[in-house]
C-alpha cells in the first residue's frame, strides 16, 4: 500500500512537534541536520519523486552517530540518548514505504514526548505534548481509515483523549509510587543551579540575573518581616585569597542553640539543584525529612536534591548559638592566606589596637566603615586582582553582597575575631494568591557570622549598611542599574505582577498534587478517601478494579449503541396511535398488521371505521411507499391528535 502525501505530511508534523522542545538542549548542528531533513521529504511527498537510495541513507547515519559521538564523547547518557532518537526518527520519514513504516513513526512519536518531561514538567509544556498527542491521534486515525477529512481526524482523536481521562486518573491516583526521580535517570539528566558551596567575586551577581524559582514558603502562622528572613545555605570557612569554601568541619560536634525563643513553622518545597543543601529560616532546629545538622547549622539532605522536595521545618529567629564552639573551630574562623592584603591587614590591627579587649566594638567599626566609606552597591563590579580585598575596600568600592560579606569576614579575621561567611536567600516575594513566599535565584544573598563569646555566633549583613533597600524591599530598589536585572524583577506594572502571581500559584498547586504526588502524599490522600492499611497489593488490586469497571462501563455504552434503534418517525406517530387504542381497551396484538387491525378496530366501532382505515393506509403509504415521508407525514401526526374514539 502506498502512503498518500497528506498522510507523509501528518507523519512530518509529529516528527516535528514531538522534537522542536528540544531545539534549546540538541546542538546546533543536529537542529539543523532535522531540520534539513524534514524539509527534504516533505518535498519528495509533494513532487511525488523517489525515496533516496538505502546506502545513502546509511551513510548519513553512521556519520550522524559518529558526529554524536565526537560532540558528547560518549553514546551513553540522557543527552546522547535524546539526541539519537530524534535523528534516528526523522532519517526514518526517509524510508517510508508501507503501513508498518508510518506506525513505527507514529509510536516513535508517543516515546519522545515522554522526552520532553526530563527537561521540563511545567503546565505549558503539559499543554503542548496534550496538543501534540492530539495531533499524533489524528494521523493514526489518518493511517487507519485513510479518506477522513482532517476536522473529522481531529475530533475522532479528541474524543480519544477524552476517553483515556478516567483511565489516566485511576492509574495516576491508584499506581503504586516509586520514588526517586524518573526511571532512576543517570547523573547528567539532573539540572544543576542555584547556590554553590564557593563564593568568589561576581558568583552571587550572576545568579542575581536569573529569575528561576529556588523554592517557596508556606508559614503555618504569621510570617516574619522581611528583613528577619535569612535562609540559610552553605557556610564557607576557607579563603585562599580568590574564593571562599565550605572546608571540612573541625568537629563532629552537632550545632547548639541556647536561650532560644518561640519556634517559626512552616512549610518550604524546594526545586532540584543537584546538590545536597536545604534551606530553612535562620536558625533552623527541627526538619519533617531525613537530614544531618551540620556543626556549622547548615542543614544536609541524605541524597543530592534531584527532584522537587517539601519539608515541614521548625526555626528559631532568637537564639545563641554554639557561645562554647569548641577552640579548633574558632581557628578555622580565624584563618587567612598570608602575603596578601597589605591594606586591609592595616586597618584590621589598628582597630584591634584602639579596642583591644572588645570584639563588638571591631564589629562596629568595619560596619561604620562600610556605611560611611562611599561605598556603593552594584551588579557590575569591577574585576579584582591578586589582592581583591584591597582593591575593593581602598580603590573600586563598588561591589554585590559578596564582595561584602566577604571583605567583612577578611577584617573581622584580620583584627582577630572569629567570623564566617554564610549563603544562602534573603526576603521573598509574597503571592497573596496562594499564600506564600516565592524565592527566586535572585534572592540569593551572602552575610556573615562572627563569634562574640557567650553570646555566640551573631548574623551581621554588612549589605544593610551599604544598601538597606536591598534587605527592606528587595534587590530592584537597591541598585543604580535595574535594567541589568530580568524584566520582572524591574517593578513591573501591577496587572503584569498578578497575571505572574496567578500563574505562580497555578504552577505551584501543579507542583504540589500532580508532579509532587509522591508515596507519602499518595498515601495520606488514600487514607482521607476512607482505605486503611494501605499497602501496594491493595493499591493494585484497587487501581485494577477500577480499571475493570471503567472498561466494562464504556463496553455496556457501546454494546448499547450496537442494540438500540432509532424509531422511524412516521412509525412513531402510528405506535402513538396504537398506544391511543390500547388505552381504550382494544390493545394491538403483536402479529397483526396495520390493515388487519384497522379492520378489527372498524368491526368493534363501525361509527370510525372510515377514520381508521384512512388512518392506516396513510400509515401504510408513508412507510412502506418508496416516494418521500415529509411531505405527508406532518398531515399524519395532524390527523392522529385529532383521532377520537
Amino acid at each position: 500500500m502506498k502512503l498518500s502525501a497528506q498522510l507523509t505530511y501528518g507523519l512530518i508534523a509529529c516528527i516535528l512537534l514531538v522534537s522542536a522542545p528540544h531545539a534549546d538542549h540538541l546542538p546546533l548542528w543536529v537542529s539543523t541536520e532535522c531540520g534539513a531533513l524534514l524539509l527534504w521529504r516533505a518535498y519528495l511527498a509533494r513532487s511525488g519523486k523517489a525515496l533516496p537510495p538505502r546506502w545513502l541513507l546509511l551513510g548519513i547515519t553512521v556519520l550522524s552517530v559518529m558526529a554524536i559521538a565526537i560532540t558528547f564523547r560518549s553514546l551513553f547518557g540522557r543527552e546522547v540518548g535524546v539526541t539519537l532518537l530524534i535523528l534516528l526518527s526523522t532519517l526514518k520519514l526517509l524510508e517510508l514505504k508501507a503501513v508498518r513504516d508510518a506506525t513505527i513513526v507514529v509510536y516513535l512519536s508517543c516515546f519522545i514526548i515522554i522526552t520532553n518531561f526530563f527537561y521540563s514538567q511545567s503546565i505549558p509544556t503539559a499543554l503542548f505534548m496534550l496538543a501534540t498527542l492530539l495531533v499524533i491521534l489524528a494521523t493514526w486515525v489518518h493511517l487507519q481509515t485513510g479518506g477522513l477529512a482532517f476536522k473529522p481526524r481531529l475530533r475522532i482523536g479528541g474524543m480519544l483523549l477524552l476517553q483515556a481521562i478516567p483511565l489516566s486518573l485511576i492509574l495516576f491516583v491508584l499506581f503504586p509510587r516509586v520514588q526517586g526521580p524518573l526511571w532512576g535517570l543517570p547523573q547528567d539528566a539532573y539540572a544543576s543551579s542555584g547556590l554553590s558551596d564557593t563564593m568568589s567575586p561576581g558568583s552571587m551577581s550572576k545568579l542575581s540575573l536569573n529569575d528561576a524559582v529556588a523554592f517557596r514558603v508556606n508559614f503555618d502562622s504569621d510570617a516574619p518581616s522581611r528583613d528577619r528572613m535569612y535562609w540559610r545555605g552553605p557556610v564557607l570557612w576557607d579563603f585562599d585569597g580568590t574564593t571562599w569554601t565550605r572546608g571540612r568541619n573541625a568537629t563532629t560536634r552537632t550545632g547548639l542553640l541556647e536561650d532560644a525563643g518561640m519556634s517559626l513553622a512552616y512549610t518550604v518545597t524546594l526545586e532540584p539543584h543537584n546538590k545536597r543543601w536545604l534551606f530553612a529560616l535562620d536558625m533552623p532546629d527541627k526538619l519533617s525529612i531525613p537530614h544531618r545538622l551540620m556543626p556549622d547549622f547548615q542543614l544536609l539532605s541524605d541524597k543530592p536534591v534531584n527532584a522537587r522536595i517539601r519539608y515541614h521545618a521548625d526555626s528559631f529567629l532568637s537564639y545563641r548559638a554554639n557561645p562554647d564552639e569548641p577552640p579548633q573551630q574558632l581557628q578555622r574562623a580565624l584563618a587567612l592566606p598570608r602575603g596578601l592584603n597589605p591594606q586591609a591587614q592595616q586597618l584590621a590591627e589598628d582597630w584591634r589596637t584602639q579596642h583591644p579587649r572588645d570584639d563588638a566594638a571591631i564589629v562596629r567599626e568595619v560596619l561604620r566603615h562600610f556605611n560611611q566609606g562611599g561605598f556603593e552597591y552594584t551588579l557590575e563590579p569591577p574585576l579584582l586582582g591578586m589582592n581583591g580585598i584591597d582593591e575593593f575596600l581602598f580603590q573600586s568600592k563598588q561591589g554585590f553582597c559578596e564582595h561584602y560579606a566577604g571583605s567583612f569576614v577578611y577584617l573581622l579575621r584580620a583584627a582577630g575575631v572569629p567570623a564566617r561567611v554564610v549563603t544562602g536567600y534573603q526576603g521573598g516575594e509574597y503571592n497573596a494568591l496562594g499564600d506564600y513566599y516565592i524565592l527566586r535565584q535572585a534572592d540569593a544573598h551572602a552575610w556573615a557570622e562572627v563569634w562574640l563569646g557567650e553570646r555566640g555566633w551573631i548574623r551581621y549583613d554588612p549589605t544593610a549598611a551599604i544598601a538597606p533597600a536591598r534587605i527592606e524591599s528587595g534587590l530592584s530598589a537597591a541598585v543604580s542599574n535595574p535594567a541589568a536585572l530580568p524584566f520582572m524583577a524591574r517593578n513591573p506594572p501591577p496587572w503584569l505582577r498578578n497575571l505572574r502571581f496567578n500563574f505562580d500559584a497555578l504552577a505551584n498547586q501543579w507542583n504540589q498534587w500532580v508532579l509532587g504526588y509522591n508515596t507519602e502524599t499518595q498515601f495520606a490522600f488514600l487514607t482521607r478517601l476512607g482505605m486503611e492499611d494501605i499497602s501496594w497489593q491493595k493499591m493494585a488490586l484497587n487501581m485494577l478494579a477500577g480499571i475493570f469497571i471503567l472498561v466494562g462501563v464504556f463496553t455496556l455504552l457501546l454494546l448499547r449503541r450496537l442494540v438500540v434503534r432509532q424509531t422511524d418517525p412516521v412509525q412513531a406517530v402510528w405506535l402513538k396511535l396504537c398506544r391511543k387504542l390500547a388505552k381504550a381497551g382494544l390493545p394491538r396484538m403483536a402479529h397483526e398488521g396495520p390493515q388487519d387491525y384497522a379492520a378489527r378496530i372498524a368491526a368493534a366501532y363501525p361509527e370510525i371505521a372510515a377514520d381508521m382505515h384512512d388512518l392506516a393506509a396513510r400509515y401504510v403509504a408513508l412507510r412502506y411507499s418508496s416516494a418521500t415521508a415529509q411531505d405527508g407525514l406532518p398531515a399524519f401526526k395532524q390527523a392522529v391528535r385529532s383521532f377520537k374514539l
